[in-house]
């Protein structure tokens, strides 16, 4: 997940309850298992168990589709 930081990624994420959900976040951080972001759906800070993260995929600005 180092990789990421400073970057925009979408990923995939099993939050409590075992809730599966898809976010978009800026990666601020990453430091002892867990990713620091910031949610740009809730436009909060958010941190996330790397050990629940089931996908990721960068988003790419200005790609055409």
């Amino acid at each position: 997940m180092e990789k990421y930081i400073g970057r925009t990624i979408e990923m995939v994420y099993m939050g409590r309850n075992n809730q599966i959900t898809q976010r978009t976040v800026e990666v601020r951080g990453v430091r002892d298992g867990v990713v620091q972001a910031f949610c740009l759906v809730k436009r909060a800070p958010r941190a996330f168990l790397i050990a629940n993260i089931l996908a990721v995929q960068p988003v790419f600005k200005g790609a055409v589709s």
